[in-house]
C-alpha cells in the first residue's frame, strides 16, 4: 500500500506543479485579509480586552494559516469529482492498486499544498508586518496545519463520492463553511470577553474553534496551554474519522 500511495502522491503533486496558479489563487484571500484587515488589528488587539496573548500579527497570522488549510482542504473534492466526470476514477479502479491508497495519496498532496501555501502566508507576515513569534512554535502551527488539510480532504473526497455533483458539492460546502469558519473566531476571536453568551456558545460547539485555539497557542509557543491540548485532540479525532469515512468511502465505490 506504501508504494500505490507514493505513486498517487506523486502523480497529484506533478499535476498541481503543472498548474501552481491554483496555489496561489488559494492564497490570495488570506493574503488580502493579511494587507487590508491585519493593520485595523493593531488597533483593536492593542485596545480590546479579550483577545488572546501575543500581538495583532501573532493573532491573525496562525487564524489566516487555518483558513487557508479549511479552503484548500474542503473543495480538493472538485478535483475528485472531475476525474470522476472524465473517467479517471473508473480507470483507477481497473487498476491492483490499493483502494485505500487512492484516498492517502491524494490528502498526503493536499497536506503538502496547504504547508506550502501556510509558509508563504508567515514568510510575507514575516517580511513586511511586525511578526514575533518563535521558529518552534510557527513549525509546529505549519503542522497542525497539515493535520487539518488530511481532516478535511479526507471528509471532502469522501463527500464527492457520495454526492457525484460538481454542482451540488461547492453549493453544500459554501453553505457549511461560512457558518463554522465565523464561529471559529478566525477573524474576531469569539470569547467571553467579546462576545455575548449565545455566540460564545456555539462557538464552543464548533470544532473549527478549539483548532483554531491550538494552532494561536502553537504559534506564539505556548506549549503548556490547554487551548493547544485540547485543539490538538479534537484535531485527531476529527483527523481519525475523517480518514476512516474517506477510506470506506473509497472502498465501498470500488467494489
Amino acid at each position: 500500500m506504501l508504494r500505490d500511495t507514493r505513486l498517487i502522491f506523486l502523480r497529484d503533486m506533478r499535476l498541481c506543479l503543472r498548474n501552481p496558479a491554483w496555489l496561489i489563487i488559494g492564497i490570495m484571500q488570506p493574503l488580502l485579509y493579511l494587507f487590508l484587515f491585519g493593520p485595523l488589528m493593531v488597533t483593536v488587539v492593542d485596545h480590546t480586552p479579550g483577545f488572546p496573548s501575543g500581538n495583532a500579527w501573532a493573532v491573525l497570522t496562525p487564524a489566516l494559516i487555518v483558513q487557508t488549510a479549511l479552503f484548500s482542504g474542503s473543495f480538493a473534492g472538485i478535483g475528485l469529482l472531475s476525474e470522476y466526470r472524465v473517467g479517471v476514477v473508473d480507470r483507477f479502479r481497473g487498476t491492483p492498486a490499493s483502494r485505500s491508497a487512492l484516498l492517502f495519496g491524494k490528502v498526503l498532496a493536499q497536506a503538502v499544498q496547504a504547508t506550502a501555501q501556510s509558509s508563504l502566508i508567515v514568510l510575507v507576515t514575516l517580511l513586511a508586518f511586525d511578526l514575533s513569534a518563535p521558529a518552534s512554535g510557527m513549525l509546529l502551527s505549519l503542522a497542525i496545519a497539515a493535520v487539518l488539510a488530511i481532516t478535511l480532504s479526507s471528509g471532502s473526497y469522501a463527500l464527492a463520492m457520495v454526492l457525484k455533483s460538481e454542482v451540488v458539492f461547492p453549493s453544500l460546502m459554501n453553505a457549511v463553511l461560512l457558518p463554522l469558519l465565523l464561529l471559529s473566531g478566525v477573524l474576531l476571536p469569539v470569547s467571553e470577553d467579546l462576545a455575548p453568551g449565545w455566540l460564545y456558545s456555539l462557538a464552543r460547539v464548533n470544532p473549527l474553534t478549539h483548532v483554531v485555539d491550538a494552532e494561536r497557542a502553537a504559534f506564539r509557543g505556548d506549549l503548556t496551554s490547554s487551548g493547544l491540548l485540547t485543539g490538538s485532540l479534537v484535531l485527531l479525532i476529527m483527523a481519525g474519522s475523517a480518514l476512516v469515512w474517506g477510506t470506506r468511502t473509497f472502498q465501498k465505490e470500488n467494489a
